[in-house]
């Protein structure tokens, strides 16, 4: 069994998480007629100003739910298979740096199950974003110990910083009251973090999966 789950790309997983979660609320977002929260009818939606987890109400509510549950397993595969193709690390090494990060799929999956009505399930799901923090600077001191990766390692190790940051923003724009909810930029400000955090899940997954490519040619031939 082992054997097999090597031979498939589960890396790829950490490329199709963030690209599933993106376009879902990008094109949602431009159908969204606006949804209800605690029986106050927020309309119409902007990018701008209510969270991307308000599209997991109303309309488009089971479509983005959805888009959370796909998108977070597709994270912890393309975490677990990252890490398995890594066989010159430590069992323990591996197991740790893939809890790291695939924490933030657990989140995202939590959230497709509570809603942003359900705020304080909902936000411990988001939380668990925070894991990048030190899942991306671990990752990075990992791959630096092969040559090949080591430009890439020092900039993973240089993005934690750069994701807490970003996160700290989006929280100090975020005011959880229904009016909070409908002015200020804390949705633009989620969508930038999300999108840094995304874009490196990509990167390493396509890193990790180009990268031994080669090797799975040689040991078919």
């Amino acid at each position: 069994m082992s054997a097999r789950l090597r031979g498939l790309p589960l890396e790829l997983g950490a490329d199709a998480g963030p690209i599933v979660m993106t376009v879902a609320w990008l094109v949602l977002g431009f159908v969204s007629p606006g949804y209800y929260m605690w029986g106050v009818h927020i309309a119409p939606y902007s990018p701008i100003s209510p969270p991307i987890s308000g599209l997991g109400l109303g309309p488009t509510g089971p479509f983005m739910n959805a888009a959370f549950i796909v998108s977070g397993l597709l994270l912890i595969t393309g975490a677990f298979g990252i890490f398995q193709q890594m066989p010159e690390l430590s069992r323990r090494s591996r197991w740790i740096a893939t809890a790291l990060l695939g924490l933030p799929g657990v989140g995202s999956v939590i959230d497709g199950f509570f809603t942003f009505e359900q705020m304080l399930p909902h936000l411990a799901g988001f939380l668990l974003v925070l894991a990048t923090v030190a899942g991306f600077p671990v990752t990075g001191f990992l791959l630096r110990r092969e040559p090949e990766s080591r430009a890439f390692g020092t900039w993973l190790m240089a993005a934690g910083p750069v994701t807490l940051a970003l996160m700290a923003i989006y929280f100090l724009t975020f005011t959880p009251t229904i009016e909070g909810i409908q002015t200020g930029v804390a949705g633009l400000t989620e969508r930038i973090a999300v999108g840094e955090i995304g874009a490196w899940y990509v990167a390493l997954g396509w890193l990790v999966y180009r990268r031994r490519v080669p090797i799975r040619r040689l040991a078919s031939s």
